[in-house]
């Protein structure tokens, strides 16, 4: 049976109507039916860096796990980065990492056991300028060489406008890049920013950009979803 990833930019709750409205982002993810989320700008930018949907309301309105890289306590994310598990799958590792740039940015990775075996996901959200970018995915992909290897599975908003992708070379020498759609801005979209790549060993079955109402109203994001066979 595949499994369903999805990766979703939330802007910190805040709609196209800007309110700030955390049930109307969980209901978008309860949507979308995802084995494996992927969530970017989940924390505020500035001061305590306070979380825009708090632990307990993930824990009482979700019935995914969140995956802990915080290292702020009134944060859910590393860098606005967070991750998101089906109960009942088993986390391995976890690793965050600070990546080089103009801008402050991070990228997160969890490696976890589920029906079909082990699997590593890498939650991003890269640069706005092209030169960092570059550099993003360069420092991303040196660290996972250096792990064991594992089948993985990379996703977030990867603010790339190219058409042809041209500044994902350092990823697209050892992944798929699928851009299931365009995905930005929500009330118009022209651009596939989000993106799923996947490492030799998985396969995309389907893929998409999910549009029910909540999303079109709930972020200038919709979410990006893919099923992923693994075996």
């Amino acid at each position: 049976m595949p499994l369903r990833v999805a990766s979703y930019n939330i802007r910190k709750a805040v709609g196209r109507d800007f309110r700030r409205d955390p049930l109307r982002v969980l209901k978008v993810m309860a949507n979308l039916s995802a084995d494996v989320i992927a969530l970017q700008e989940v924390d505020r930018r500035f001061g305590s860096k306070a979380a825009s949907i708090s632990r307990q309301l993930l824990f009482d309105s979700s019935p995914l796990t969140l995956v802990e890289f915080s290292s702020r306590p009134q944060s859910i994310g590393w860098h606005g980065n967070a991750i998101l598990l089906r109960n009942g799958m088993k986390v391995l590792d976890r690793n965050r990492l600070t990546l080089p740039g103009l801008e402050p940015r991070g990228a997160i990775m969890v490696d976890l056991v589920n029906g079909a075996g082990s699997l590593r996901v890498v939650g991003l959200h890269l640069g706005l300028f092209k030169r960092d970018r570059k550099k993003q995915l360069a420092e991303i992909t040196g660290f996972l060489d250096a792990l064991t290897p594992m089948p993985t599975i990379i996703m977030g908003d990867f603010n790339e406008w190219s058409r042809r992708g041209r500044n994902l070379t350092a990823l697209q020498q050892g992944f798929d890049v699928h851009s299931p759609g365009h995905s930005f801005p929500s009330s118009k979209p022209v651009a596939k920013l989000d993106k799923i790549a996947i490492s030799p060993g998985l396969s995309v079955m389907d893929a998409g950009v999910h549009q029910c109402k909540a999303a079109k109203m709930a972020s200038d994001h919709l979410p990006v979803w893919a099923d992923i066979a693994t075996g």
